[in-house]
């Protein structure tokens, strides 16, 4: 049986948050599992607003692209990784809750981890990159 999960990418602009994207994947949701390597790969990218001549290796020009490469990234083949509509967060049988907070006013991602199972525990939320040193130390499992 697999660790459901399911990941949420929001919009943040001024006060408004908009959720953009939904994506459901159906094995290895514990967060050192895919959580983990999603983080790691969010630590590696910056956030910008329009692409200039010197780009890093990995750009997320705004939340629109960084959905749309999650997507591009992490689903590969049939099966495993599902888009779903925004509403069905929380009713395809997770067991975690993943969270992609972009704000594109002040360029900055914030990640978060929920235990779904009973009353919605929140584990982490801060740095993809906090999230990873807390995964490495065994403080999340």
């Amino acid at each position: 049986m697999g660790t459901r999960s399911t990941y949420l990418v929001t919009q943040k602009r001024g006060e408004v948050v908009k959720p953009l994207m939904l994506l459901y994947f159906q094995f290895d949701g514990y967060p050192k599992g895919h959580p983990k390597e999603v983080a790691e790969w969010l630590s590696k990218g910056s956030l910008v607003n329009g692409l200039g001549l010197n780009k890093p290796e990995i750009v997320f020009n705004g939340s629109g692209c960084l959905a749309a490469q999650f997507v591009a990234k992490f689903k590969t083949e049939a099966g495993g990784q599902y888009l779903r509509p925004i509403d069905e967060r929380g009713y395809c049988w997770e067991d975690y809750l993943y969270e992609i907070n972009v704000d594109d006013d002040a360029l900055t991602i914030e990640f978060a981890c929920l235990f779904f199972r009973g009353d919605k525990t929140e584990l982490y939320r801060g740095t993809p990159a906090g999230f990873v040193k807390m995964v490495n130390e065994g403080k999340l499992k």
